[in-house]
Protein backbone atom coordinates (compact mmCIF):
# COMPACT_ATOMS: atom_id res chain seq x y z
CA UNK A 1 0.00 0.00 0.00
CA UNK A 2 1.37 3.39 -0.99
CA UNK A 3 1.35 6.34 1.41
CA UNK A 4 0.46 9.93 0.61
CA UNK A 5 0.24 13.29 2.36
CA UNK A 6 -1.90 16.29 1.49
CA UNK A 7 0.25 19.41 1.49
CA UNK A 8 -0.57 22.47 3.61
CA UNK A 9 -1.71 24.91 0.92
CA UNK A 10 -4.09 27.14 2.89
CA UNK A 11 -1.21 29.58 3.16
CA UNK A 12 0.00 32.86 1.66
CA UNK A 13 3.02 31.12 0.17
CA UNK A 14 4.27 27.69 -0.84
CA UNK A 15 7.15 27.38 1.63
CA UNK A 16 5.38 25.09 4.09
CA UNK A 17 4.11 22.85 1.29
CA UNK A 18 7.57 22.50 -0.22
CA UNK A 19 9.08 21.72 3.18
CA UNK A 20 6.52 18.97 3.83
CA UNK A 21 7.10 17.52 0.36
CA UNK A 22 10.86 17.41 0.99
CA UNK A 23 10.28 15.67 4.33
CA UNK A 24 8.01 13.14 2.63
CA UNK A 25 10.67 12.33 0.08
CA UNK A 26 13.33 11.93 2.76
CA UNK A 27 11.11 9.62 4.80
CA UNK A 28 10.10 7.43 1.85
CA UNK A 29 6.46 8.53 1.56
CA UNK A 30 5.23 7.74 -1.95
CA UNK A 31 3.33 10.85 -2.96
CA UNK A 32 1.95 14.25 -2.11
CA UNK A 33 -1.34 15.85 -3.01
CA UNK A 34 -2.98 19.27 -2.88
CA UNK A 35 -6.53 20.45 -2.29
CA UNK A 36 -8.37 22.22 -5.11
CA UNK A 37 -10.24 25.00 -3.30
CA UNK A 38 -10.65 28.70 -3.96
CA UNK A 39 -10.62 29.22 -0.21
CA UNK A 40 -10.58 26.87 2.79
CA UNK A 41 -14.05 25.47 3.14
CA UNK A 42 -16.19 27.89 5.13
CA UNK A 43 -13.43 30.52 5.38
CA UNK A 44 -13.63 32.84 2.36
CA UNK A 45 -11.20 35.39 3.81
CA UNK A 46 -8.34 32.90 4.12
CA UNK A 47 -5.84 32.10 1.35
CA UNK A 48 -5.68 28.92 -0.71
CA UNK A 49 -2.92 28.13 -3.19
CA UNK A 50 -3.87 26.70 -6.58
CA UNK A 51 -2.84 23.03 -6.66
CA UNK A 52 -1.14 22.66 -10.03
CA UNK A 53 1.61 25.31 -9.60
CA UNK A 54 2.48 23.91 -6.16
CA UNK A 55 2.55 20.36 -7.49
CA UNK A 56 4.70 21.45 -10.42
CA UNK A 57 7.23 22.97 -8.00
CA UNK A 58 7.22 19.74 -5.97
CA UNK A 59 7.61 17.61 -9.08
CA UNK A 60 10.70 19.56 -10.12
CA UNK A 61 12.28 19.36 -6.65
CA UNK A 62 11.30 15.86 -5.53
CA UNK A 63 11.86 13.36 -8.35
CA UNK A 64 10.72 10.30 -6.40
CA UNK A 65 7.27 11.58 -5.41
CA UNK A 66 3.96 10.99 -7.12
CA UNK A 67 1.94 14.20 -7.34
CA UNK A 68 -1.71 15.04 -7.89
CA UNK A 69 -4.62 17.16 -6.71
CA UNK A 70 -7.09 15.64 -4.29
CA UNK A 71 -9.27 16.14 -6.05
CA UNK A 72 -9.40 18.51 -9.02
CA UNK A 73 -13.01 19.60 -9.17
CA UNK A 74 -14.66 20.00 -12.54
CA UNK A 75 -16.26 23.38 -13.14
CA UNK A 76 -13.31 25.35 -11.80
CA UNK A 77 -11.86 25.56 -15.32
CA UNK A 78 -12.96 24.28 -18.72
CA UNK A 79 -12.66 20.52 -19.12
CA UNK A 80 -10.07 20.88 -21.89
CA UNK A 81 -8.03 23.20 -19.68
CA UNK A 82 -8.13 20.73 -16.78
CA UNK A 83 -6.91 17.94 -19.05
CA UNK A 84 -4.14 20.26 -20.24
CA UNK A 85 -3.09 21.00 -16.65
CA UNK A 86 -2.64 17.30 -15.94
CA UNK A 87 -0.68 16.78 -19.15
CA UNK A 88 1.54 19.77 -18.43
CA UNK A 89 2.26 18.42 -14.95
CA UNK A 90 3.14 15.08 -16.51
CA UNK A 91 5.87 16.71 -18.60
CA UNK A 92 7.59 17.56 -15.31
CA UNK A 93 6.78 14.26 -13.63
CA UNK A 94 6.38 11.59 -16.30
CA UNK A 95 4.82 8.47 -14.84
CA UNK A 96 4.28 10.19 -11.48
CA UNK A 97 1.03 12.12 -11.96
CA UNK A 98 -2.27 10.99 -10.47
CA UNK A 99 -5.26 12.53 -12.20
CA UNK A 100 -7.67 12.64 -9.28
CA UNK A 101 -10.92 14.35 -10.28
CA UNK A 102 -14.29 14.86 -8.66
CA UNK A 103 -17.70 16.37 -9.19
CA UNK A 104 -17.65 18.60 -6.12
CA UNK A 105 -20.78 18.93 -4.02
CA UNK A 106 -23.04 21.45 -2.34
CA UNK A 107 -20.38 22.18 0.30
CA UNK A 108 -18.20 23.84 -2.32
CA UNK A 109 -20.98 25.63 -4.16
CA UNK A 110 -20.27 28.95 -2.44
CA UNK A 111 -16.70 28.93 -3.72
CA UNK A 112 -17.79 28.66 -7.34
CA UNK A 113 -20.60 31.17 -7.13
CA UNK A 114 -18.39 33.55 -5.15
CA UNK A 115 -16.13 33.77 -8.20
CA UNK A 116 -18.97 33.95 -10.69
CA UNK A 117 -18.65 30.33 -11.78
CA UNK A 118 -21.60 28.09 -12.52
CA UNK A 119 -22.45 25.25 -10.16
CA UNK A 120 -23.75 22.81 -12.75
CA UNK A 121 -26.17 19.96 -12.18
CA UNK A 122 -24.85 16.68 -10.80
CA UNK A 123 -25.35 14.97 -14.16
CA UNK A 124 -23.46 17.69 -16.01
CA UNK A 125 -20.59 17.59 -13.50
CA UNK A 126 -20.45 13.82 -13.80
CA UNK A 127 -20.27 14.15 -17.60
CA UNK A 128 -17.29 16.49 -17.18
CA UNK A 129 -15.56 14.03 -14.85
CA UNK A 130 -16.11 11.29 -17.42
CA UNK A 131 -14.65 13.45 -20.19
CA UNK A 132 -11.49 14.12 -18.15
CA UNK A 133 -11.13 10.48 -17.15
CA UNK A 134 -11.58 9.18 -20.69
CA UNK A 135 -9.03 11.67 -22.01
CA UNK A 136 -6.37 10.73 -19.47
CA UNK A 137 -6.85 7.14 -18.35
CA UNK A 138 -4.50 5.73 -20.99
CA UNK A 139 -1.81 8.26 -20.04
CA UNK A 140 -1.76 8.25 -16.23
CA UNK A 141 -3.53 6.84 -13.19
CA UNK A 142 -7.03 8.28 -12.83
CA UNK A 143 -8.93 8.47 -9.55
CA UNK A 144 -12.56 9.56 -9.30
CA UNK A 145 -13.75 10.96 -6.00
CA UNK A 146 -16.50 8.79 -4.52
CA UNK A 147 -19.94 10.29 -4.05
CA UNK A 148 -23.35 9.25 -5.24
CA UNK A 149 -23.90 5.75 -6.52
CA UNK A 150 -23.97 7.13 -10.06
CA UNK A 151 -20.53 8.67 -9.57
CA UNK A 152 -19.15 5.50 -8.00
CA UNK A 153 -20.56 3.44 -10.85
CA UNK A 154 -18.87 5.76 -13.35
CA UNK A 155 -15.47 4.86 -11.88
CA UNK A 156 -16.28 1.18 -12.15
CA UNK A 157 -17.57 1.49 -15.71
CA UNK A 158 -14.44 3.33 -16.82
CA UNK A 159 -12.19 0.87 -14.92
CA UNK A 160 -10.44 3.60 -12.94
CA UNK A 161 -9.75 3.98 -9.23
CA UNK A 162 -12.40 5.10 -6.75
CA UNK A 163 -11.07 7.47 -4.08
CA UNK A 164 -13.08 7.55 -0.86
CA UNK A 165 -12.85 10.35 1.70
CA UNK A 166 -12.90 9.50 5.42
CA UNK A 167 -14.78 6.24 4.82
CA UNK A 168 -14.95 3.64 7.59
CA UNK A 169 -13.68 0.09 7.27
CA UNK A 170 -17.01 -1.44 6.26
CA UNK A 171 -17.54 1.12 3.52
CA UNK A 172 -14.01 0.63 2.23
CA UNK A 173 -14.47 -3.15 2.15
CA UNK A 174 -17.75 -2.84 0.24
CA UNK A 175 -16.16 -0.62 -2.40
CA UNK A 176 -13.12 -2.89 -2.78
CA UNK A 177 -15.41 -5.79 -3.71
CA UNK A 178 -16.18 -3.88 -6.91
CA UNK A 179 -12.78 -2.52 -7.87
CA UNK A 180 -9.63 -0.65 -6.82
CA UNK A 181 -9.94 1.87 -3.99
CA UNK A 182 -7.77 4.57 -2.50
CA UNK A 183 -8.54 6.13 0.86
CA UNK A 184 -7.98 9.73 1.95
CA UNK A 185 -9.01 11.53 5.09
CA UNK A 186 -8.09 13.13 8.40
CA UNK A 187 -5.42 11.70 10.66
CA UNK A 188 -6.95 9.07 13.01
CA UNK A 189 -6.00 8.76 16.66
CA UNK A 190 -4.55 5.30 16.04
CA UNK A 191 -2.63 5.98 12.86
CA UNK A 192 -0.77 2.68 12.67
CA UNK A 193 -3.87 0.65 13.49
CA UNK A 194 -5.83 2.36 10.75
CA UNK A 195 -3.01 1.82 8.28
CA UNK A 196 -3.05 -1.88 9.14
CA UNK A 197 -6.82 -1.96 8.55
CA UNK A 198 -6.54 -0.27 5.17
CA UNK A 199 -3.65 -2.45 4.03
CA UNK A 200 -5.43 -5.64 5.07
CA UNK A 201 -8.56 -4.50 3.22
CA UNK A 202 -6.57 -4.14 0.00
CA UNK A 203 -6.51 -0.35 -0.35
CA UNK A 204 -4.00 0.84 -2.95
CA UNK A 205 -3.16 4.21 -1.34
CA UNK A 206 -3.73 5.81 2.06
CA UNK A 207 -3.53 9.60 1.90
CA UNK A 208 -3.67 11.78 5.01
CA UNK A 209 -4.68 15.37 5.58
CA UNK A 210 -2.13 18.06 6.44
CA UNK A 211 -0.61 17.68 9.87
CA UNK A 212 0.03 13.95 9.73
CA UNK A 213 3.31 12.91 11.36
CA UNK A 214 5.44 12.01 8.35
CA UNK A 215 8.00 10.21 10.53
CA UNK A 216 5.21 8.05 11.97
CA UNK A 217 4.14 7.08 8.46
CA UNK A 218 7.72 6.10 7.73
CA UNK A 219 7.91 4.07 10.95
CA UNK A 220 4.78 2.14 9.96
CA UNK A 221 6.22 1.48 6.52
CA UNK A 222 9.39 0.05 8.01
CA UNK A 223 7.44 -2.07 10.49
CA UNK A 224 5.01 -3.31 7.84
Amino acid sequence: MKLGVILPTFRDGAGDALDVAAACERQGVDGVFAYDHLWPMGSPTRPSLAPFPVLAAVAARCPSLYVGPLVARVGMVATSHLVGQFRSLATLAPGRVIAAVGTGDAKSRDELEGYGLVFASADDRRDEVEAVAVALKDEMSVWIGAGSEATNELARRLDVVLNVWDANGDTVAAHIERGPVTWAGPVPEDLHGWLDTLMNAGVDWAVFAPGVDVASLANWRHRA
